[in-house]
Formats: structure tokens, C-alpha cells, sequence
């Protein structure tokens, strides 16, 4: 899927509260500048079954807040490494590729001491109207080297039952063809890795938008890239989606 948690330092949330601990992909502990977060959200786990063994070693029966958490979480090679690439993301978003690959390329050379960059705009409100791009012909996938998503979703054994209410949830039904087809030329078409949003011709000849529910994959790209915040995305019932049977 085509979302992920790559806000990095800046964006990791408070990770304890009473009973519990937020850690790994759920907090964000994924360093953007590799592209990686199976190492940091392994040794967030690690620390986190390090203070859980010492509280309960100490007599605690899980209700307080376990703020050892932050104290170690903070003191390992993780968040160390997450702290060195905090603007690495931030400075691209904000200066551009150009102006932010240099910035990252300059910190490195500095050893991570130029200001930390904050980019406070919301993906959504980064998409451009489409009347600012030309039409891009994708060439039809061949099945060998490319391939098209409906094959993709079929490999990820996704399954709903098709008799449920959609998930996929719309605040105004009417926003999709009314706003964002004129303007956006309709994104969720392009955005969501599974196909699961079209814009077909409908009876009256007119477009209409049609949600393929059945075949989501749950990576919420549409829940956070809508420019109109239009569609929620709620847990579907019986716990439907993918199944990856081979991993």
C-alpha cells in the first residue's frame, strides 16, 4: 500500500499512557531518510518489554504509566537515529527537492546541527488542481514486468462480505463528481493502490462514483489524502480485508 508513517521524530506522539504503550509503525518509528522501520520498531518492542519486565518484577500490575518507557525509548541507538534524520523529510516537503536535498546534504556534513525543519501542511492540502499537468498514458501493464492493481489485490486474498455497509464512508456523497472531478479530475482513481474507487458512466450517461469496497487493502491513503477530507475510512465488520497467505 501507499501510505506510511514516515513523519519521523517530529511526528512521534507521547508513547505511554495508563496500562499501555504506543510503539513501532503505530508511533511513527520509521526513519524516512532509509526508507526503513522494521530495525527502530523492533528495538522500540525491545525497550518497551525491558520496562514492562522491570515494572512488573517491581510489583506494578499494569495500571500506572510506565514512564521508564520514555526514559529508555529516549536513551537508545533508536531514537538517536531517528533524531539525526528528523528534518530529512520536513526540508524536501518544505524546500523542494533541490533546496532540500541540500539542506539534508549540508546537516550531514554538520553532524545534524542546522535548526530542525518543521512542515506543518497536511498531505491533502499539498495536491494541485489537474489543469496544472498534462494527462500521463500509462502504457497497459503486460504481466510480466508491470501489472495491473486488480492482479495485485487478488495476490493480497483481500475479502469482505459484500453485504455489509461500506466502510469506505462519504460526509457529502455529491463532493466527488461536484468538486473533485472538475478540479482534481477525481484522485481516489489514482491514489488507492487497490482500485477501489472509480469514476463510471452511469445510466443517464452522466459520471457517477463508485466505491469497490470488497477490495480495500486498508492503508487509509484515502482517508488522509482527500483534498476535501470527504472520506472516512471505519473498521469494516468481521474483521474483513487482506490476508497475505504466503508471509
Amino acid at each position: 500500500a501507499r501510505a506510511i508513517t514516515k513523519g519521523g521524530l517530529n511526528c512521534l506522539p507521547k508513547m505511554t499512557f495508563p496500562g499501555g504503550l504506543l510503539i513501532g509503525c503505530d508511533a511513527g518509528t520509521l526513519n524516512f531518510a532509509k526508507i526503513k522501520g522494521l530495525h527502530t520498531a523492533m528495538k522500540s518492542g525491545l525497550v518497551a518489554a525491558e520496562a514492562v519486565f522491570e515494572a512488573i518484577s517491581k510489583g506494578d500490575e499494569g495500571g500506572a504509566e510506565l514512564s521508564a518507557f520514555t526514559e529508555k525509548w529516549e536513551a537508545s541507538w533508536a531514537y538517536a537515529e531517528l533524531k539525526e534524520s528528523a528534518s530529512f523529510g520536513p526540508a524536501i516537503h518544505k524546500y523542494g527537492t533541490v533546496g532540500g536535498g541540500a539542506y539534508n546534504f549540508v546537516n550531514q556534513l554538520l553532524g545534524g546541527k542546522l535548526p530542525n525543519v518543521h512542515d506543518t501542511t497536511e498531505d491533502h492540502a499539498r495536491l494541485k488542481p489537474a489543469s496544472e499537468f498534462e494527462k500521463i498514458d500509462y502504457p497497459k501493464p503486460d504481466g510480466k514486468l508491470s501489472f495491473d492493481k486488480l492482479s495485485s489485490v487478488f495476490l493480497s486474498n483481500t475479502n469482505h462480505e459484500e453485504d455489509q455497509p461500506c466502510h469506505l464512508r462519504l460526509a457529502d456523497p455529491e463532493l466527488p463528481i461536484r468538486d473533485n472531478l472538475p478540479e482534481y479530475a477525481e484522485p481516489a482513481q489514482r491514489y488507492c493502490p487497490a482500485g477501489v474507487y472509480e469514476v463510471v458512466e452511469g445510466d443517464d450517461g452522466k459520471p457517477q462514483f463508485q466505491i469497490n469496497f470488497q477490495n480495500c487493502v486498508h492503508c487509509k491513503t484515502c482517508d488522509i489524502k482527500d483534498p476535501a477530507q470527504n472520506i472516512t475510512w471505519v473498521a469494516p465488520e468481521g474483521g474483513g480485508g487482506p490476508n497475505y497467505p504466503n508471509m
